[in-house]
């Protein structure tokens, strides 16, 4: 029984990695999981200098999920790669960094800096807001995202993942628009834009006013949006947005998904991402199905 997928020439032992912000760099979830069982780890945001996040509170719980304001709180590119990667080789995984900053420069630096560095991949995040363009998210503007793409992609010694928001009316014309810009692959969702008052204290839950909603609440809409992306583009999709558990994997990867990534479970269940691949494999043996990739896009 085959569960490896290759995205960009990058083969991953399974399709399953977590997302990005809810497993810090691998070390301290490497108490409960082996990493080694993972497809890839998906680092935290990682910025060009430290990054102090947003305000407490900064996160709320909803029905079925949970609101988040950090804000990409991260160390900085020095700290991740003298402690981080050095913590992550030893690990037979991918290694997949996440790149976030708030201008175009800001991410060439941080993607520089990772060309010599033993990364398999890097995810680059453009619902951070640019700062040269008033705050909209680069995510926000199709002309933005192939813009920003060509511009990672001429410095990228590592394949490119662009991870697409859901604020926008059409993730279609996202897609497209990364992959004009010359992506290896995709990821989706990121959170959707929520808010939450508390009408006893009578003000926001969140400092920041509104944060991004995560976790099972958003699943149907990650789905639809991962089938929509996935039929737009002739790149690799990786999943996310929900999933608890292998069937909500499954269902992802059957709407043309070629991995998936486990993000909100992890802080229920620090478990969640080696259940859901040993849940995918029973999947496979359940229903005769050798090879993991005659499930992708099976449902048309």
């Amino acid at each position: 029984m085959n569960t490896k997928v290759t995205i960009a020439g990058v083969e991953f032992k399974n399709p399953v990695m977590e997302g990005s912000g809810t497993f810090g760099s691998g070390e301290e979830y490497s108490a409960f999981v082996d990493l080694n069982k993972l497809g890839a780890v998906v680092t935290k945001g990682v910025a060009n200098v430290p990054w102090p996040g947003n305000p407490t509170p900064r996160i709320a719980e909803t029905y079925s999920g949970m609101l988040n304001a950090i804000g990409l709180q991260n160390p900085g590119i020095d700290v991740f790669i003298q402690r981080d990667i050095p913590f992550l080789k030893q690990f037979d995984t991918r290694i997949v960094v996440n790149v976030c900053g708030k201008t175009t420069e800001d991410y060439l630096e941080v993607v520089e800096r990772l060309a010599d560095t033993p990364v398999d991949m890097l995810e680059i995040n453009i619902s951070c807001p640019n700062v040269k363009e008033g705050g909209i998210a680069f995510g926000q503007d199709p002309k933005a995202v192939e813009a920003i793409t060509k511009a990672v992609k001429s410095k990228a010694k590592q394949p490119v993942v662009m991870k697409l928001s859901p604020n926008v009316t059409d993730i279609k014309v996202m897609a497209k628009a990364a992959q004009a810009g010359g992506a290896d692959a995709i990821s989706l969702i990121n959170t959707i834009t929520g808010m939450k008052i508390d009408i006893e204290r009578q003000c926001f839950a969140l400092a920041n006013k509104t944060g991004g909603l995560s976790g099972p609440a958003i699943k149907p809409v990650a789905v639809r949006m991962v089938y929509e992306a996935a039929h737009a583009v002739d790149i690799p999709v990786i999943g996310m947005g929900g999933i608890r558990t292998a069937d909500d994997a499954i269902e992802f990867i059957l709407a043309g998904a070629t991995a998936v990534a486990v993000g909100t479970a992890n802080f229920m269940n620090p478990y969640t991402t080696v259940e859901v691949a040993d849940g995918i494999e029973a999947y496979m043996r359940r229903h005769g199905v050798e090879d993991i990739n005659d499930l992708i896009g099976l449902v048309k």
